[in-house]
Parts: C-alpha cells; sequence; structure tokens
C-alpha cells in the first residue's frame, strides 16, 4: 500500500478503531484509487468513513474502487454513505466500482435494493475491463436474461450478472456473465 499521507495530505490525521482505510492510487485509471476497507461501517463510525472519502474526492480521486475483501459489514448508514458518493461523482464524471465484496455485505446492499446502483466486481481483472471500457457495464448480449432459480424453480429476471435474492424462496443465486445460474 501506498503512504495514505503521500497521497492525501494529512489522511491519518482522523482514525477510527472500528475502520481502517488504506488507499493505493490505481496506475492505468484516469483519476482513480483503491479504497481497502478493512473493518465494519455503521451509524458510529459512519461520520468518520464519509470524512475520510470526501478527503479523497475533493484530492481530484473521481474513480473510487472500493475493495471490500475485508470489510466485514455495512449497515444502512453506511449504504446511504456510498449512495451520497455515489451521487457526488457522477455529477463529476466519476465512478465507484465494489471490488471483493463479502456475502454478508452484498447481502445488505441488495436487501435495501441499492445492488442494482452500484458497479459490484469480484476481481481486479473485472475492475480494469470495467474502466477500460470506458466505465460501462460488459454484460456482452446475454442481458437482459430470464432465469430459474435453482431452488424453486421461479422465473426471474436479470439486467446484469451478479449475486441476486429469489424472490420466491429467498435464496442467494449467482448469474455470471454468461447467464449461467448457481447457488451462491
Amino acid at each position: 500500500m501506498d503512504d495514505n499521507n503521500a497521497l492525501i495530505t494529512g489522511f491519518d490525521s482522523d482514525r477510527d478503531s472500528s475502520l481502517t482505510i488504506s488507499l493505493r492510487k490505481a496506475e492505468g485509471i484516469d483519476s482513480g484509487i483503491f479504497i481497502y476497507l478493512n473493518g465494519y461501517i455503521d451509524t458510529y463510525n459512519s461520520n468518520f468513513f464519509q470524512k475520510q472519502v470526501n478527503k479523497i474526492i475533493d484530492a481530484g480521486f473521481l474513480n473510487l474502487i472500493f475493495n471490500c475483501s475485508a470489510l466485514s459489514y455495512v449497515s444502512s448508514t453506511g449504504i446511504g454513505s456510498f449512495a451520497s458518493f455515489l451521487k457526488i461523482l457522477k455529477s463529476k464524471g466519476g465512478e465507484i466500482v465494489m471490488q471483493e465484496v463479502q456475502p454478508k455485505v452484498y447481502e445488505v446492499f441488495q436487501l435495501l435494493g441499492f445492488s442494482q446502483f452500484f458497479n459490484i466486481k469480484a476481481n481486479l481483472e473485472e475492475v480494469l475491463d470495467f474502466f477500460k471500457h470506458g466505465g460501462t457495464p460488459t454484460f456482452g448480449s446475454v442481458f437482459p436474461l430470464l432465469v430459474r432459480c435453482p431452488v424453486c424453480d421461479k422465473k426471474l429476471r436479470s439486467t446484469k450478472p451478479g449475486h441476486f435474492r429469489c424472490s420466491g424462496c429467498r435464496s442467494i443465486i449467482s448469474i455470471n456473465e454468461m447467464g449461467s445460474v448457481s447457488l451462491g
């Protein structure tokens, strides 16, 4: 990881014991930065989280890639923070990509209906591919797609690949870029 203060002066002057944020410049992505989140985001530390991400945006980074591999929980307040960042960045021509989102965290995004608003990618290759194609989803021609839940056989419509909760049996299913369905 790069030194946070070398990228953004004074970034590490504020700290929170429940959430650690590390930064790394995203080489090859215009105004891009990787933001590694470790811990959780809830009502009590969301102000800290918002303040830190606003420092990143104020420093001129408009394409934020949140690596969530070590993020164990996000409350609805945390999701609201992500939504406000997305609104700010979209108005400036920027983007948010979520990388390696843990199933428990993804479920909160999905239950609150926010999974469709965020670009959620499984790995670095998918993130780089997303920005390589100008920040537009690269789903191919199979979407929108009508699939069947592997548990209850209910017909479901999907506009993009990802993890979804079946509206029939509430199972989490995964749909890949080619339209294949599995439990997820």
